[in-house]
């Protein structure tokens, strides 16, 4: 289903994947979402498998998860309304490096690699836009895994004091 509601403009420009897009740039960006339904329970993506599209929460809830080497889940992050997910097969072209499970039903837009690469060749500056908000969400990410890392080696520190 083609995203066409008129309050979806007002959310993505909250969203930190499309702020500080003129005007006609998320017009174009809105016309290439797809809407995607996910009932609690259901896999969105999986560990793993290959991933060309990536996902703006609209509405629910979605827990990521990453399987270790011996074969247990770890849970990663919690997404909720306006986060996103997926990006990083559109900038690395690998495969899926989470799964991520709706924890209630869930309404995500799907933006896919194709039409990432169509707003490129249309409107170079959204694409600029996007690409740096992207880079700054990862950054942010990097920087909480960072800060998460740092907090267990001085609890680990602490125990064997």
């Amino acid at each position: 289903m083609t995203v066409t509601a008129p309050d979806l403009k007002a959310f993505l420009l909250a969203t930190p994947f499309f702020g500080g897009l003129p005007d006609t740039s998320l017009e174009l960006l809105m016309s290439m979402l797809v809407e995607r339904r996910f009932d609690a329970g259901a896999t969105v993506v999986a560990e793993g498998e290959p991933g060309r599209s990536m996902f703006i929460v609209k509405s629910g809830r979605l827990a990521v998860s990453k399987r270790t080497n011996s074969g247990s889940v770890i849970p990663i992050s919690v997404l909720e309304r306006g986060d996103f997910f997926g990006e990083m097969t559109l900038i690395e072209m690998q495969n899926r490096s989470a799964t991520v499970v709706a924890e209630a039903p869930t309404v995500l837009y799907e933006l896919t690699a194709q039409k990432l690469y169509a707003c490129y060749k249309a409107d170079i500056h959204a694409y600029v836009i996007v690409l740096q908000n992207i880079n700054r969400e990862l950054c942010r990410r990097l920087r909480r895994a960072d800060d998460r890392f740092a907090a267990l080696s001085v609890d680990d520190g602490n125990n064997g004091a």
